[in-house]
């Protein structure tokens, strides 16, 4: 019996094994594919490819305006998405009476699942005319509409993700941390938030990737427009585009050393993504040190 238990935890331990290794040859795979596609843009372009000029015809494949508009897009995404999903996680999770959790709670996760291109309708009937009559704004296309678009977008992920993780902080801590003297505010700030981090700065992450790898939508509302504006800091009134908006546009009717370069610009965007989710977890260790005492 002992024997036969042993065995059967060395193959679920092995399937998982398996199942992770698999993975991870996956992600390398994919590298692997990308950056043998991109490498003749990088070799005739060199260092020039992270410039604006892109001009096909005469061999120019700068590719630095999409970049500027997938970082710009993303950061004001985040600045959207990550206090109001935080926030929305806490009252879900602590503060909301069971009977509206009840109701909230699917709503959310079916806000999770609408697909992008419905975001991008309402994005373009709704939010670019409201941009552009209530800002004054030359055209509603711009930086900020995209920006509002997925911050939109990225909540609903965070909210539920984060409410799971802070519910599944037992029960026991929490009524310790009362039963000292603490508020329910500190309870939450000192006790369920630290403990809740990883589950946390993981729905972060996804909301960052969802922002990052988004299409349809930014593309309906950004304008597509390969530039970047003057002042940099000028969200409102600059159409622009995003490297996955951008390898759309233009994939359908490249060949050659343009398709190439549309390749490298999903190597970068692949080292984009991977910089953001290291740095998320840079800060969730630090997080976690913060809160330990370490």
């Amino acid at each position: 019996m002992l024997l036969s238990r042993k065995i059967k935890e060395t193959i679920i331990k092995n399937i998982f094994f398996l199942s992770a290794a698999f993975s991870i040859l996956i992600i390398l795979f994919i590298f692997y594919f990308l950056f043998q596609q991109a490498f003749p843009a990088f070799q005739h372009s060199g260092l020039d490819i992270f410039g604006t000029n892109w001009n096909p015809p005469e061999g120019k494949y700068g590719i630095g305006a999409a970049i500027y508009g997938t970082i710009i897009v993303t950061i004001g995404a985040m600045i959207i998405a990550i206090p109001l999903g935080i926030a929305g996680a806490i009252f879900l999770s602590e503060l909301a009476p069971s009977y509206l959790r009840t109701t909230l709670k699917p709503i959310i996760e079916l806000l999770a699942g609408i697909p992008s291109i419905v975001f991008g309708f309402i994005g373009i009937i709704l939010l670019v005319g409201y941009l552009h009559l209530t800002f004054d704004m030359l055209s509603g296309y711009s930086y900020l509409a995209g920006a509002l678009i997925l911050g939109i977008m990225a909540v609903p992920i965070i909210v539920s993700m984060s409410d799971d993780a802070m519910k599944a902080v037992p029960r026991e801590i929490k009524e310790a941390s009362l039963a000292l003297g603490a508020t329910k505010w500190q309870t939450i700030k000192k006790v369920i938030m630290p403990t809740s981090i990883s589950g946390i700065s993981a729905a972060v992450i996804l909301g960052i990737g969802r922002a990052v790898g988004e299409t349809m939508a930014v593309s309906l509302v950004l304008g597509n427009i390969m530039k970047i504006p003057i002042p940099p800091w000028n969200i409102f009134e600059s159409k622009g585009t995003t490297v996955t908006s951008f390898i759309v546009t233009e994939m359908g009717e490249s060949s050659g050393l343009q398709t190439k370069a549309l390749f490298a610009s999903a190597v970068i965007l692949f080292i984009i993504v991977a910089i953001m989710s290291i740095s998320s977890n840079i800060l969730k260790q630090r997080v976690q040190k913060k809160f330990k005492g370490g």
